[in-house]
């Protein structure tokens, strides 16, 4: 297995056809509906770079409010389901690359780059930022979101669970979460100011929460 093939398996109950469709009425940072924010964090781009996109309900959201929006998947499979679910938005192009190496390669810039729980969250940030800081526009807006850590487990951590499960030795995939106070220092290191960082509850008593990053490139 690929790293691009572990993805490959993400939500394959989606993968029935475009019935079965997100119904992206709503910008969603956190995972559960109307908890949190929504698109106003990034401001008010004419254009926009989602990194992980997945199903693409957030990347569909903003092209049906008139942004013209590019979402990069490093899976094959998560992209032509997207491509499937959006055909009729416009101003919406699905990409299949690995973010660093579509950052490094195409040239066009952003008023927003995000991720939500999304390419942020599996992506060395020290190679990732500074990519991003190349690709946003003056004021630009760079926001993401990944599940709350855990206490102490901070950095790169090997990620387990189903799709992994006595594979280990074949594959090894990484997420990198840190806590509010860590994010910023990273991001002001890479150029980033302006920069907010918060843990959003859940809900639900006893549910790890969702944290929320947002920072500006002068």
């Amino acid at each position: 297995m690929t790293a691009a093939e572990y993805w490959d398996k993400y939500r394959p109950h989606r993968g029935e056809g475009r019935q079965r469709r997100p119904t992206a009425e709503s910008f969603d940072w956190t995972g559960v509906t109307g908890n949190g924010p929504g698109a106003e964090i990034l401001g008010d781009p004419n254009s926009a770079l989602d990194m992980g996109p997945a199903e693409g309900e957030n990347a569909a959201y903003l092209a049906r409010a008139g942004v013209d929006v590019v979402a990069v998947d490093f899976s094959p499979v998560q992209v032509a389901r997207a491509r499937e679910f959006w055909s009729d938005v416009p101003n919406l192009e699905f990409v299949q690359a690995e973010a660093c190496v579509f950052l490094e390669e195409d040239h066009r810039l952003f008023d927003a780059v995000y991720s939500t729980w999304g390419a942020v969250w599996f992506t060395d940030p020290e190679e990732l930022f500074p990519r991003v800081a190349e690709r946003l526009t003056p004021g630009g807006t760079f926001a993401f979101s990944h599940r709350e850590p855990i206490n102490g487990q901070y950095g790169a951590q090997k990620l387990g669970g189903k799709w992994l499960e006595g594979r280990e030795t074949e594959l090894t995939v990484y997420r990198w979460q840190y806590t509010a106070a860590q994010w910023t220092n990273l991001l002001k290191r890479h150029g980033f100011t302006g920069i907010q960082a918060e843990v959003l509850p859940h809900p639900e008593a006893g549910t790890l929460g969702t944290l929320l990053v947002e920072a500006h490139m002068i």
